[in-house]
């Protein structure tokens, strides 16, 4: 009986180890998502004067509502929540936690995955740590991109972002329900390694779907409004704060 013993052992260490390597949910990039705020309340009917591009998500490539045990709890990150409110507002209720309950219940308990992440705390901290390190908004207003009646040029707006940060971003439009002769900018992606060092972001289309109020955007324009990738063609307007 005593034989068997490291051969047992040796079984259950490899059946342990290719689970985890083939694990469905494990990520290996990690996206940082920013919204324009007045181009998802046109499209999603709520109402912002925020002047800023704020965050939208913090996602894994891998998996989604990976642990429904796990419910969020807004005493654990109470230290980070007057910059979530600025940062990473819920444009639908700015008084509510709705929105980030739903993004760690949906993204973080999947990015929990990695030790780097695997508390509240960390997932959001990490987010913030990020975005405010990326400074995305003064970034775009330093190479005067801003919110105007004029249009850009796609190919400059993305330009821009590779030359800077040494990456490709994924940058997503919506149609004009007016005119389409111009695309409306709506979204930046940009990636990280499980290292947290920037990463090409890839260009397929994203399988985020709306959930009941809109959050996630549609990503196929054909399925509904919403956005998608921008049109390397078509004009872009990057609509001011109404």
């Amino acid at each position: 009986m005593r034989l068997c013993y490291p051969l047992l052992i040796c079984l259950v260490l490899t059946m342990s180890s290719s689970f985890i390597i083939s694990s469905k949910h494990m990520w290996t990039k990690m996206i940082l998502t920013h919204h324009w705020p007045t181009t998802f309340c046109s499209m999603e009917h709520c109402q912002s004067n925020i002047s800023q591009w704020t965050l939208h998500g913090f996602w894994p490539d891998g998996g989604a509502f990976c642990n429904s045990s796990w419910h969020f709890n807004s005493s654990e990150i109470e230290d980070l929540l007057p910059d979530m409110k600025t940062s990473w507002p819920d444009l639908f209720d700015p008084l509510s936690n709705e929105f980030w309950k739903y993004e760690w219940k949906k993204h973080g308990t999947c990015a929990a995955k990695a030790i780097s992440l695997n508390s509240q705390h960390k997932y959001f901290s990490k987010a913030l740590n990020l975005y405010h390190t990326l400074d995305l908004d003064s970034i775009l207003k330093k190479f005067s991109i801003t919110p105007s009646p004029q249009y850009y040029n796609f190919s400059y707006i993305e330009g821009v972002i590779e030359n800077f940060y040494h990456v490709k971003p994924k940058i997503q439009c919506g149609q004009s329900t007016k005119n389409d002769s111009f695309q409306v900018l709506g979204q930046i992606e940009l990636c990280f390694n499980s290292s947290f060092a920037l990463m090409d972001c890839e260009k397929p289309v994203s399988t985020e779907s709306v959930p009941d109020r809109g959050w996630d955007y549609t990503m196929n324009v054909d399925k509904g409004s919403g956005l998608s990738m921008c049109n390397p063609d078509v004009p872009v307007y990057y609509p001011p704060v109404e």
